[in-house]
């Protein structure tokens, strides 16, 4: 394995994301209640603003980059998982939990897994200007053993990352009331994110901007945010702003976040980025997921579980209009696949298998949020890029997808963008067009039969939209096509399970005479000229028969 992959396999390990963030959470449970309310030590008042931080980023593009004095590595790598399951934030020292706003703004601690320091900042209000004071780091701010390697961090060593935190009633549980045992948003690692969806569960993340992934022969860089600042929530409000500086050997940027907490989660993103040298593949609204396998081609005895996966397929609604649906892969040599538009309508990383009984697993992966990216404004022409990186284990989050401008990006460009991220159960805009929701590959050919070797064949399901709304006895046709090769033995059936406007097309694959190359496949449902489903779009390498 390349430095690369161990590098990006360490800062995206999912499971010690989602466990670290589990144990710190279940941590603020055990907690006792502090009898007097505890104050973070702040330093200085300075002012602040959006246009100043943005004059921040640019001028720090225009230096060379560097890294802030680290603190003592042996330290930082002694903090292991288990260690970090100990570094617990006293609930007492919360900022906002006694306010008028809704949430409580708790943080992680630094350790082996996040060892770069962040620099926090409250914002106060005064005669109208926003003035930042810094939170500085104390190890009494966290509850910690007598022996634990944290204790020899020097007093503003500065935290990991950040959390709000939320009580939750009608949850039934006796804690129901307590914010210390429910989060809602983080930022945790380089410049990566999450919240919770409607299900209530953490699953993929976004990030601030994706650096040359996967590009050959360049390491992927993964800027850092280095600074956030906090507004107090308004009163009554389920709105929290915050704001960030981002820094890298290539890029710098200041970004805003105005993140509303509702069923769901949704966040309006305004980011100003400055480029210090050119980038192959620049990746703006980045997501990041993990998909390991699904029913598509199952576990093929690598696991019990039927499927596991965060996120199964990429929705894309184009410029033009067009819906589209392109189910994941785990593949075996990274690819990148480029779908070119121009002023997207947005796309997103979906979680669309909400059954428990596909996954059986405690973790509940039926629960995962999807993730869909709203452009606000032109974002001109480029394309939605997805790298699918081959992967063993669910640990690791292997999929990314992002949108690549097509003018080169170059050292000394300034780009502005906005989007709204909804961390949601479903795409928060559902076409009236039936959708896609499994996909199953086998050998082609027929029972009984010798199979054809380097045949596929393709069981693809639709449901609802305009299939639901079908005349009874009125069929679906198949409508298919490929740059090479050939189908056979294509038609459309009712899945046979009572429910009325679920649909499968079914049909064989068969690749040209020495065809190496991997295809894409494209298939939607329509009656007459009138289109009934979203495309299905899917990647297929060539495989031994």
């Amino acid at each position: 394995m390349s430095q690369q992959q161990l590098r990006r396999r360490t800062l995206l390990n999912h499971g010690a994301w989602t466990a670290l963030a589990a144990l710190a959470a279940s941590a603020g449970a055990r907690a006792s209640t502090p009898t007097a309310a505890g104050a973070m030590r702040m330093g200085p008042a300075q002012a602040f603003s959006w246009d100043g931080l943005v004059q921040r980023a640019q001028q720090l593009a225009g230096q060379p980059h560097k890294r802030e004095a680290t603190l003592p590595a042996a330290v930082i790598e002694r903090i292991d998982y288990d260690q970090h399951g100990r570094l617990r934030f006293k609930s007492e020292y919360a900022l906002f939990r006694d306010g008028p706003g809704a949430f409580a703004l708790t943080f992680f601690h630094l350790g082996r897994f996040f060892p770069t320091p962040v620099h926090m900042h409250v914002l106060q209000q005064q005669q109208k200007q926003w003035h930042a004071r810094e939170l500085l780091y104390d190890a009494d701010y966290f509850q910690m053993p007598p022996d634990s390697p944290a204790r020899e961090l020097p007093d503003g060593a500065g935290f990991a990352g950040f959390r709000f935190q939320e009580s939750r009633q009608g949850s039934g549980a006796a804690d129901a009331l307590d914010w210390r045992t429910h989060d809602w948003v983080a930022f945790l690692g380089a410049s990566y994110f999450r919240a919770i969806g409607a299900l209530n569960q953490y699953g993929l993340s976004a990030r601030g901007i994706a650096i040359d992934v996967a590009v050959p022969g360049r390491e992927e860089e993964f800027p850092l945010f280095t600074h956030f600042w906090f507004e107090p929530p308004a009163e009554g409000s389920r709105r929290v702003t915050v704001y960030a500086l981002l820094d890298g050997p290539s890029v710098t940027g200041a970004f805003r976040f105005h993140m509303q907490r509702d069923k769901a989660v949704t966040m309006d993103v305004e980011q100003r980025l400055f480029l210090r040298r050119d980038v192959a593949r620049l990746g703006l609204a980045p997501l990041t997921s993990m998909y390991w396998y699904s029913e598509t081609q199952g576990a093929r005895g690598a696991d019990w579980r039927p499927e596991v996966h965060d996120s199964d397929g990429l929705a894309l609604w184009t410029g033009g209009g067009e819906r589209l649906w392109r189910p994941l892969n785990n593949p075996a040599a990274t690819r990148a696949s480029q779908f070119n538009d121009r002023s997207p309508k947005g796309f997103g990383l979906m979680q669309r298998d909400r059954d428990f009984n596909h996954y059986q697993d405690g973790v509940h992966y039926e629960r995962r949020p999807s993730l869909w990216v709203e452009p606000v404004g032109d974002w001109g022409e480029g394309s939605v890029q997805l790298i699918e990186i081959p992967t063993d284990d669910e640990i690791h989050d292997n999929i990314v997808a992002c949108w690549v401008p097509a003018a080169p990006a170059r050292r000394g460009q300034q780009l502005g963008l906005r989007y709204r991220l909804h961390w949601v159960d479903d795409e928060p805009f559902v076409p009236l067009l039936a959708r896609c929701g499994a996909t199953r590959v086998g050998r082609g050919g027929q029972p009984g039969t010798p199979r054809p070797q380097g045949v596929h064949k393709f069981m693809v399901e639709f449901s609802g939209g305009e299939l639901a709304r079908l005349p009874f006895g009125v069929k679906p046709e198949p409508v298919l096509s490929a740059a090479s090769g050939r189908f056979g033995d294509v038609f459309a059936e009712p899945v046979p399970n009572g429910v009325a406007g679920h649909w499968r097309a079914q049909f064989d694959y068969i690749p040209a005479e020495g065809q190496t190359e991997a295809v894409d496949l494209r298939l939607y449902l329509r009656e007459g000229r009138r289109t009934l489903s979203e495309t299905w779009l899917y990647q297929l390498a060539p495989m031994p028969a």
